[in-house]
């Protein structure tokens, strides 16, 4: 819904530019959503990027938070980070050390090789089959950790996990045929779960742009 005037003022007035389909913002708003940040939500299209998002973050990626107090947190793990410490309802944190070295390990090592496989014609150095072959190890050490525990470090859900979904939901629908017939089924699992949830569902309604007149209330109330 588009905030009306009464609404804004009774808003904390955070303020987040997002991308709905960018995994990077999907995690943060994630995090933002669990621990009930209410926030004004900015959506943008990355080729048209508002000129006070750019005041406020130059490097002009998304997401970008902006807090009552006007701080300016314009990555995703530290926008996730600032989210649970207001409040994390479900011990998200816990485990937090191990969850740091697996988010590490999949946004400097496997996100570059996502990218490569997704667009492989701008790699022409190898075909998309060698590049996604190039992706397994990682996927098939996910699947190893699932089929040992309900989540990624434990029976509990935990900041890695969330972290991670949204990678692998985009990993996954590169080709979701091919994806589907992989014999990882705890992972496909996992990602069938926070596909399904109402968490997931809560943070990726279809926004009308910021530059287009249009901010909304986040998170959303689920019916």
């Amino acid at each position: 819904m588009v905030l009306s005037a009464a609404l804004k003022k009774s808003m904390n007035n955070h303020v987040l530019y997002t991308f709905r389909r960018c995994p990077y913002a999907i995690r943060a708003r994630l995090a933002l959503a669990n621990a009930g940040v209410n926030l004004e939500l900015r959506e943008l299209m990355l080729r048209d990027k508002p000129d006070d998002m750019l005041k406020h973050s130059p490097k002009g990626t998304v997401p970008v938070l902006i807090t009552s107090g006007g701080q300016v947190i314009d990555e995703s793990l530290d926008v996730m980070l600032w989210a649970l410490q207001q409040n994390d309802p479900d011990n998200w944190l816990q485990k937090i050390d191990n969850s740091l070295k697996l988010i590490k390990e999949n946004d400097e090592q496997f996100k570059p090789l996502l990218d490569r496989y997704k667009y492989a014609d701008r790699y022409p150095e190898l075909n998309e089959t060698q590049h996604r072959n190039l992706t397994l190890p990682f996927i098939q050490s996910l699947n190893k950790r699932l089929q040992a525990n309900d989540y990624l470090l434990s029976d509990r859900m935990t900041l890695a996990d969330v972290a991670l979904f949204p990678f692998i939901r985009q990993y996954a629908f590169v080709n979701k045929k091919w994806f589907d017939q992989l014999p990882i089924p705890a992972l496909q699992n996992w990602l069938d779960d926070f596909l399904g949830s109402k968490l997931f569902i809560q943070v990726m309604p279809k926004y009308k742009l910021y530059n287009d007149g249009f901010q909304y209330h986040f998170p959303s109330v689920l019916p």
